[in-house]
């Protein structure tokens, strides 16, 4: 990282780089007045202090109501306890502690070798970002859900507590559908025994808040689940799946929109098991986020948080500036432009820039680079070590093997690995140790484009 060689001169570049964030902010037409909070606050109030059901409430002066699975409902009952300011400064602390730990797990050591001032630009970057924008501005949970998530993913790569892997996927998955793809990956990943635990922990959840609020889980997995029209107009701008594109062409068979899901599912598995036979898990992931995003029947601008393992994945890749094309058009808002009118080509193209950026890393992110980086550093190391014992090697027996696949060639570690003695292998990471088998809504158009009612909570 270059710039000011001073602590002086950092920190008067961070002044004038929050002064611009803060500039760009205001200008920027972003604010969404806490309205999926509000969403969520009204309905656990009229559940527990007025006797309504859970997906009864509709926002004052919108049609719009809970749309989330019973559990998340569950989950939140402590706002019952507290007022809605109270409310709202919850979710902003729970929402930076959830950021903060995103980009421990996605940036770590950069931000650890940088100190304060690698942590306060990475700040100022992230404040620029539309999905997390407009995720702190609605009140929103994905961020929670993506550091869940992230949670495994630092188990299964690090060795430590492998036990508790799945867990975060499975509460995931519990609070809304689409990270419930997570578990297919640790499926095909091999991690059978993660992805049991996920299951298991979704299947447990979802099983108590059918003992807490019986008729609302009856409501929601007979009924309100199949019911889009509850989550808002398929063709809103703000909508960037495949759903959203096929809606805002007027092609409105669900029968296209499924075999679409079919061939990205298809790509998908195919991608994840390229990457975890490179043992980039980092890839497997990031795959698996972006292909949630495209599947979904509607993906809200605020959902493209999940894009941000791919950025990751692209600068570790040796692709800092393609990530920072992409990222910096994620940054302008440049798809409400076309919010009235997202017909002829220009509409086909700008409308859509959103998901065209989310199909383009889906299908050219970068996999098994960093492995590849691993091999070369062990060889670089390997030249200049001390030749091998003459001892025969231990070999472990099969039952001293981790769960999941194995495979032929080796595929170390990092320096620090080496001097741990140990390997990262196929699958999403796992360790080896040194004597083991060699082997990742809306209401219709108001003044504001961006006004937070435009679209219902998701």
């Amino acid at each position: 990282m270059t710039g000011p060689a001073t602590d002086r001169g950092r920190l008067l570049l961070l002044c004038a780089l929050a002064a611009a964030v803060t500039v760009f902010t205001a200008t920027v037409p972003l604010l969404r007045d806490w309205f999926d909070l509000r969403v969520y606050y009204g309905t656990v109030d009229s559940w527990i202090h007025h006797g309504g059901h859970v997906y009864d409430y509709r926002v004052p002066g919108t049609p719009y109501g809970f749309t989330y699975p019973p559990f998340a409902a569950v989950a939140m009952l402590p706002m019952a306890l507290v007022g809605p300011r109270t409310a709202i400064v919850a979710a902003l602390l729970l929402n930076l502690a959830a950021l903060a730990a995103v980009a421990r797990v996605l940036a770590g050591p950069a931000l650890r070798r940088h100190g304060w001032y690698g942590a306060a630009l990475a700040a100022c970057v992230l404040a620029l970002f539309e999905p997390l924008r407009d995720t702190f501005s609605f009140g929103q949970v994905n961020l929670l859900l993506l550091a869940l998530v992230l949670f495994d993913h630092r188990l299964l790569t690090s060795g430590r507590g492998r036990r508790w892997a799945g867990v975060g996927i499975g509460l995931a998955a519990a609070v809304k559908l689409t990270p419930a793809l997570f578990i297919g990956l640790l499926l095909v990943a091999g991690y059978r025994r993660a992805a049991a635990v996920a299951g298991g922990v979704a299947a447990a959840a979802t099983a108590l808040a059918a003992l807490i609020a019986p008729d609302a889980s009856r409501f929601y997995w007979t009924e309100a689940m199949w019911d889009t029209t509850r989550v808002g107009r398929l063709d809103y701008v703000s909508n960037q799946s495949l759903q959203g594109v096929l809606a805002r062409l007027g092609v409105e068979s669900r029968a296209v929109w499924a075999l679409l899901v079919v061939v990205v599912l298809c790509v998908w598995a195919r991608r994840v098991r390229r990457a975890v036979a490179a043992a980039d898990p980092a890839a497997a992931f990031a795959l698996t986020g972006l292909t949630a995003c495209l599947v979904s029947p509607v993906t809200w601008v605020h959902h493209l948080v999940w894009l941000l393992p791919s950025f990751a994945v692209l600068i570790r890749a040796g692709h800092p500036r393609v990530a920072g094309v992409l990222y910096a058009v994620l940054c302008t808002s440049v798809v409400w432009l076309w919010f009235d009118d997202a017909s002829g080509v220009d509409g086909f193209l700008g409308a859509n820039t959103y998901a065209w950026i989310t199909l383009g890393l889906f299908l050219w992110l970068p996999v098994g680079q960093e492995a590849d980086r691993w091999r070369r550093a062990s060889r670089s190391t390997n030249a200049t070590a001390a030749p091998p014992s003459t001892a025969a090697p231990v070999m472990p027996s099969a039952a001293d093997q981790p769960d999941g696949p194995s495979a032929p060639a080796e595929v170390p570690e990092a320096t620090a690995a080496a001097a741990t003695g140990s390997t990262s292998g196929p699958g999403l990471g796992r360790d080896r140790n040194a004597s083991s088998e060699p082997t990742g809504s809306t209401r219709p158009a108001a003044a504001n484009p961006q006004s937070s009612s435009a679209r219902a909570s998701s």
